[in-house]
């Protein structure tokens, strides 16, 4: 892998072109700490720009025909499959992601886009609609079909750089939507990256916009009404807020979790099994909305389970990014893993257990396991977005159901049995979008319906989700 050596800097994407503002906003290398480069500013100037092409983009971007969409997505899968050492580096630079994780992100991007040019020509563009249900309707025909919604404004997440913003980007050009996305300031890079190939492409002119902007000059991206849809990845908090102030416009959210695995007696307690609970839980330390947060262990198995993954979490140690054999890389900032490490220590004030970890040196949090936690302190209630989890112990399955629901998150939820029983009261009961069975919380193919209830948000990701959140029906009725 070629290491970067100095410091570059990065435009930014105005109305599909290149350009740089005389502003700048430095990127952090987050091991290192040190700047890694500089990405383009946009102001409130630039902003109402990209708003104003968008909006003159609409007519030619809903006339494109699938073929020619598919073909643009379609050079983004080729061009990214290029790209694949140099977007692994700016991952592990700009999100400290670490090096497996990071190069399973460039492959997700480059499924994602993959995923959107199949569904192009897969998604069905309309459907008859039989009108003759009374008398006096005996006489007409109805045909509906999906029209793209207008002009998009998108905000994408710091933890998944790349393959978030695709499957922001991805729908929005398979819906026919122009679009203006913010990514996010810890790590826009890889955002602008995605832009600097769609700017190779015969998009429209004007079709797009990547902007990295501050909080503040990017609100209007919440309350403009030239747009027609708000596409938010983020925190509960901020997410609702912004749902608040929307005015009219369509809004999807996907937003925080603390993902809970529940696990019975029929469990093979594997090496195997206990890896993929690890990942699961610590990998990319932690900031993963659909991390395993809630470890609740059948009491059958319980002393023996925490045996063996005590056992290897001391083992695990947060270490460089860059290195193959690191899980647990940096947190994205030292304000965050500060604010971990207060709720560490106000949980074991309270008499939480440290079974392993508990360590923080600047960025670096090792993989921490905790018992005997307080249901009512912010780490366990709250999504920690960091290497901590919980051990709990239960001897009712169906209590330890009610038990996981009793959060005012509902993302995805992991459920491990034998029993077909068990596995549909499961997905009978809990209070989430997802259930996945003999898996961890953690799992997601970037195709299937994805998104949450209660504070964990609005709607569904997934490209076909996505597309059908993009466009709307427009009737055709017909007098015979």
């Amino acid at each position: 892998m070629t290491i970067q050596t100095q410091t570059i800097d990065y435009p930014l994407y105005l109305a599909s072109k290149a350009s740089k503002t005389g502003e700048w906003l430095e990127v952090k290398h987050k091991f290192t700490q040190e700047i890694y480069a500089r990405v383009a500013l946009a102001d409130a100037k630039t902003l109402e720009k990209a708003i104003q092409a968008a909006v003159k983009a609409e007519q030619e971007m809903a006339a494109m025909k699938p073929y020619q969409k598919q073909k643009i997505l379609l050079h983004c899968v080729k061009r990214f499959n290029e790209m694949r050492e140099e977007l692994t580096e700016i991952l592990i630079a700009e999100g400290g992601k670490p090096l497996k994780a990071a190069a399973a992100e460039v492959e997700r991007l480059i499924n994602t886009f993959q995923i959107a040019a199949d569904a192009v020509t897969q998604v069905d563009d309309g459907r008859l609609m039989p009108l003759a249900v009374t008398q006096a309707a005996a006489g007409y025909r109805g045909m509906v079909k999906h029209v793209p919604i207008g002009a998009v404004s998108l905000i994408s997440p710091f933890n998944f750089p790349l393959n978030l913003t695709a499957h922001k980007i991805a729908p929005a050009i398979a819906a026919g939507c122009p679009f203006v996305l913010k990514p996010a300031s810890l790590t826009p890079i890889s955002a602008l990256k995605i832009a600097e190939v769609l700017a190779e492409t015969e998009l429209p002119r004007g079709a797009f916009s990547v902007l990295p902007c501050t909080r503040e000059q990017a609100d209007v991206l919440v309350t403009d009404d030239r747009f027609k849809l708000l596409s938010f990845t983020g925190s509960d908090l901020v997410g609702w807020d912004m749902k608040a102030r929307v005015g009219r416009k369509k809004v999807t959210l996907e937003l925080g979790g603390n993902a809970a695995v529940l696990i019975e007696s029929d469990t093979e307690l594997t090496d195997a099994f206990f890896d993929r609970l690890i990942g699961g839980a610590y990998g990319h330390a932690g900031q993963v909305c659909i991390s395993v947060q809630r470890i609740l262990v059948h009491s059958d198995i319980y002393t023996e389970f925490k045996k063996k993954l005590v056992t290897k979490l001391k083992k695990i140690q947060a270490a460089d990014p860059s290195l193959e054999s690191t899980l647990v890389g940096p947190m994205i900032k030292e304000d965050e893993a500060k604010r971990l490490k207060k709720w560490l220590d106000k949980a074991v004030k309270k008499g939480s257990k440290i079974l392993s970890g508990g360590n923080l040196k600047g960025v670096l949090f090792d993989a921490t396991l905790l018992e005997n936690v307080d249901e009512t302190l912010e780490i366990y209630k709250d999504e920690v977005f960091g290497p901590v989890a919980i051990l709990e112990k239960y001897k009712d399955f169906e209590k330890a159901i009610t038990k996981i629901n009793d959060s005012r998150f509902g993302l995805q939820a992991g459920v491990y049995t034998q029993n077909l029983n068990k596995m549909l009261y499961a997905w009978d009961h809990l209070q989430v979008g997802g259930v996945i069975i003999n898996d961890i919380p953690s799992f997601r193919v970037d195709n299937m319906p994805y998104g949450g209830v209660k504070d964990s948000g609005l709607g569904r990701e997934g490209i076909q989700s996505a597309i059908r959140d993009m466009q709307e029906e427009r009737l055709l009725v017909i007098k015979q």
